[in-house]
């Protein structure tokens, strides 16, 4: 009996994507054994996370790195280290601003759930330009002596009504402002973990958890060596703001080990089977009737790999949209899909494990044709 037997809980297959409330991803069997050995032993929790670290700005070709209880504490102290820069007394103020720089900049475009862990530390937003359209002039103006950052969420709201984020960083860096990047689901490409840092933005923040599958509750931070250095002083087991967002041993170790197995990995070919999943289900789903399948691309976080869209004709179906959903969920094996408009359905299979991209085509079509 597993422990989720034990508990009553149904383990689910995930058709939908790498989200949080699904569990992430599923660790590889090097990333949980190495877990196992960190937790076999007491450490010291600073020395770790900076040896940790060093590693993983070696790996990634950055200054430094630090690893956070996933992307979005990874936010919050990037948004601390913006302000305080490492200073104590700074620090021990927060979240209370008074004579500190108080003001981040993001895209209106860009307004979105998460930008609550970077106002978690106090921090007043000021958006500039529309949800169409936003000039270089805008984000000039809007830089005064009270901007901390500006953070770009780089993900399925760029490139709508936002600057080009080379431009972004080049005013920044003029005005000698930090430009954060949230890239929490922006793996693949492997490239991104070095690429905007070396485009110039200050700080890069990736979830742990997702297609790293390193532990679902770690984050990356990478970037400048300054002010990783603040983000490691705001961060626990310092008692700052961070205290409350600790980082085991275990998430350390796991998170190294799944960033060295990340950049090993053979991503031309693991794009290629995606493909090649993708295509075999819109072969066999069009040939239902009042289905109609076809190649999506990129998929729901802006990553270059396919997905499979799958609309129903309610006219000529045999179910509904919903009641299909309805239907994988409750079936022997609970199968999550997320939903594309008023009438389909998205496939994802980056989150597959072998042979369940069968079980899921095997299932859709029984209940298809029932």
């Amino acid at each position: 009996m597993s422990v989720y037997d034990e508990l009553g809980v149904r383990p689910l297959i995930n058709a939908s994507a790498t989200l949080t409330r699904l569990g992430g991803s599923i660790m590889p069997r090097e990333v949980v054994e190495a877990m196992a050995d960190a937790a076999r032993h007491f450490v010291n929790l600073d020395e770790l996370q900076r040896r940790v670290g060093e590693r993983l700005a070696e790996l990634t070709h950055n200054e430094a790195a630090y690893v956070s209880c996933g992307a979005a504490a990874g936010l919050v102290l990037a948004t601390a280290a913006c302000i305080t820069r490492g200073d104590p007394a700074a620090i021990a103020q927060l979240p209370t601003l008074t004579g500190l720089k108080d003001e981040v900049i993001i895209h209106k475009s860009h307004r979105n759930g998460y930008d609550h862990a970077v106002r978690q530390v106090g921090v007043n937003v000021v958006e500039i330009g529309t949800a169409t359209h936003t000039a270089p002039e805008e984000l000039e103006h809007a830089i005064t002596d009270k901007t901390a950052a500006i953070f770009w969420f780089q993900g399925g709201m760029t490139g709508h009504g936002d600057l080009p984020l080379e431009t972004v960083i080049e005013i920044a860096n003029r005005f000698d402002v930090p430009v954060v990047v949230d890239a929490a689901a922006q793996l693949p490409p492997v490239e991104n973990l070095w690429r905007f840092t070396q485009m110039g933005a200050a700080l890069a923040v990736f979830s742990g958890g997702k297609d790293l599958r390193g532990p679902q509750s770690s984050g990356l931070v990478l970037g400048r060596k300054d002010l990783i250095e603040a983000c490691r002083v705001n961060g626990s087991p310092n008692h700052s703001i961070g205290r409350p967002m600790k980082v085991g041993k275990e998430e350390m170790v796991g998170l190294l080990t799944a960033v060295k197995l990340y950049l090993k990995l053979d991503h031309e070919a693991r794009a290629s089977q995606d493909e090649e999943v993708v295509a075999g289900w819109c072969s066999e789903l069009n040939g239902l009737p009042g289905v109609h399948a076809e190649r999506s691309f990129p998929n729901e976080a802006g990553q270059p790999l396919p997905r499979a869209k799958v609309t129903f004709d309610a006219t000529r179906a045999s179910l509904s949209r919903d009641q299909v959903v309805q239907q994988l969920e409750s079936g022997a094996s609970s199968i999550m899909v997320s939903q594309a408009g008023a009438d389909g359905i998205y496939l994802n299979p980056m989150t597959l494990a072998d042979g369940e991209e069968q079980i899921l085509l095997d299932r859709l079509k029984e209940i298809l044709s029932a």
